[in-house]
């Protein structure tokens, strides 16, 4: 067998399959819930937002394409509801409605956490470098195309089906120029940081700079009543 039979070859459904490992990843650590997504992959001819919430990223890069997410509104609010408790907040302080501002924003936010776990694996995994755009999150009544075949040369598309926690489902869509990546000389991909460890940090950090604020206004407070002669 020639060494080109033996190379490790990824192509669209490996790329596929790390961006749908990065959503369950993600999804799965903010709302403390088990997400997870279908063995079987769709061939599809185009991308679309479609309702309840339809939300889409571009990249571009060492190759170029196109995310998009559409969450049912029960999907949607199960998802914000999980991750705001999570986060502390309290049930009674939550937007009732998937059509909320607040809403949107949270599922930006997951969204653009999505990507940027996906941007990391791709420069450990493949050795090149890929940019995205801010997530746009759009609530929506009606189905809209989405087309990026100016940007694309030969355009492939997928559709994955996810299910939540308490199964309901949202779809992601992905169109991507067809590509193979040829791995020519052995390299260890480096760790990914624990994503534990990273949000201990960041309260932590969280926590520190609440002390550091409390101490820095006690001490302008003992400030003024020294210059008051107090």
């Amino acid at each position: 067998m020639s060494t080109s039979d033996t190379r490790t070859v990824y192509g669209t459904e490996d790329i596929l399959r790390s961006l749908c490992n990065s959503v369950t990843k993600v999804l799965s650590i903010a709302t403390q819930s088990q997400i997870h997504y279908s063995g079987m992959v769709q061939r599809i001819t185009k991308t679309c937002l479609k309702p309840d919430i339809g939300c889409f990223v571009l990249f571009d890069g060492g190759f170029s394409g196109l995310v998009v997410i559409n969450f049912s509104a029960a999907a949607a609010m199960e998802l914000y509801e999980s991750y705001m408790l999570h986060m502390g907040m309290s049930r009674e302080g939550l937007a009732t409605s998937h059509t909320s501002d607040e809403v949107g924003n949270v599922m930006g936010e997951l969204m653009n956490q999505i990507v940027g776990d996906f941007t990391g694996k791709v420069a450990r995994e493949l050795q090149t470098h890929i940019t995205q755009n801010q997530p746009k999150m759009l609530a929506l009544n009606k189905q809209v195309m989405l087309s990026v075949d100016t940007n694309l040369d030969t355009p492939e598309s997928r559709r994955v089906t996810f299910y939540t926690g308490r199964n309901n489902i949202f779809y992601l869509e992905l169109a991507i120029d067809r590509t193979e990546f040829i791995k020519m000389n052995d390299f260890e991909a480096s760790e990914a940081p624990d994503p534990d460890e990273l949000l201990a940090q960041v309260h932590a950090g969280n926590a520190q700079a609440k002390a550091e604020a409390v101490l820095a206004e006690a001490t302008d407070h003992e400030d003024l009543l020294k210059s008051l002669g107090m």
